[in-house]
């Protein structure tokens, strides 16, 4: 069909453009900027693993050419680490293309009430989070490796946001294993599961997800720590067993939009054919990108042909946009 044609030709582009031509370099106006914050260590063989994923992040914004600010390693710094995590967010630009990324490396607890990440000194809890973050409408990715932080999901959730936990709910209070696994898989090239030429930020969460399972299961142990991610603002979460591929099969609850489509878009080390989109260009692939997700979400059973007019059209302006990056 002529529709299929098209997007087998959007594929094709994408594919060929990876593997043709050297490394543009990343525009600064489009360069990823991280928060790394680090938590109280509370015995030194986890401070040993907190430093060490704090390194694999650090190394790979060096990869990507992202600004970057690292909390809780140093050991003179004035005032609380609370404090300096909130001035990071608050000199942060609000608006513009480039994403921010808030990586919280550490212990987290839940009362029941309100869920904290432990910092050395006053603690941040999701709501703190939320109201330093009203004002952004920039994208955000919000990534919480701590025990107990399933319930930073409904709080921190919105439009333009991807928020990560290490768990599915409060309860799962111990030690996590997830945050270890994602720091090595975000710049890891084995993670690009749809062959793009990079690691998105869903498939890093899918692999780390996969690796902490089987990590459990080799160990004999039973899981306590089940990752959520939610990119669609309603704040439900999706874990990586409701995924094929990069997409999700399965709803949340009924009505609710799919994961994963925007955390796709995520991409901290970007692949060779990425880096020759301009910033604008780049975010006009990526709504064209959420509309054939949204219209593959909706698709009428069996499909008709007003469908595929729709498909057709964005189809076709993605591949207009695709060729031209072509060298």
């Amino acid at each position: 069909m002529k529709w299929l044609r098209l997007l087998l030709l959007v594929m094709w582009s994408a594919n060929a453009l990876a593997e043709d031509g050297p490394s543009s370099t990343l525009p600064i106006s489009d360069a990823p900027q991280v928060i790394l914050v680090v938590g109280a260590e509370g015995q030194p063989e986890f401070g040993d693993q907190f430093r060490k994923q704090a390194a694999q992040w650090t190394n790979a914004c060096v990869r990507a050419g992202a600004t970057y600010e690292l909390i809780g390693t140093d050991t003179n710094a004035a005032g609380s680490d609370l404090d300096r995590f909130h001035t990071c967010i608050a000199r942060a630009p609000t608006n513009g293309l480039s994403p921010l990324w808030i990586v919280l490396i550490g212990h987290g607890t839940w009362d029941g009430r309100e869920a904290r990440f432990n910092l050395r000194g006053p603690d941040c809890t999701a709501t703190n989070l939320a109201q330093w973050l009203k004002p952004f409408q920039r994208p955000v990715a919000v990534i919480n490796t701590a025990s107990a932080s399933a319930p930073w999901i409904p709080v921190l959730a919105g439009p333009r946001r991807v928020v990560i936990s290490a768990t599915r709910s409060g309860d799962e209070q111990n030690l996590t294993r997830f945050g270890g696994f994602l720091a090595e898989a975000i710049a890891d090239p084995s993670g690009d599961l749809d062959q793009d030429g990079q690691t998105s930020l869903l498939e890093a969460f899918l692999r780390a997800s996969t690796r902490t399972t089987e990590w459990y299961q080799t160990a004999g142990r039973l899981a306590t720590e089940h990752a959520l991610i939610d990119d669609n603002g309603d704040g439900l979460g999706t874990p990586a067993a409701w995924f094929r591929g990069t997409r999700a099969t399965r709803k949340a609850a009924e009505g609710a939009r799919l994961d994963g489509a925007a955390a796709r878009q995520f991409v901290l080390v970007r692949g060779e054919w990425d880096q020759r989109f301009s910033p604008a260009d780049r975010a006009k692939r990526d709504a064209l990108e959420l509309d054939l997700s949204r219209l593959r979400e909706r698709r009428p059973e069996p499909p008709d042909e007003a469908y595929y007019r729709k498909i057709e059209a964005v189809a076709l302006e993605l591949a207009r946009l695709q060729v031209e990056k072509a060298p």
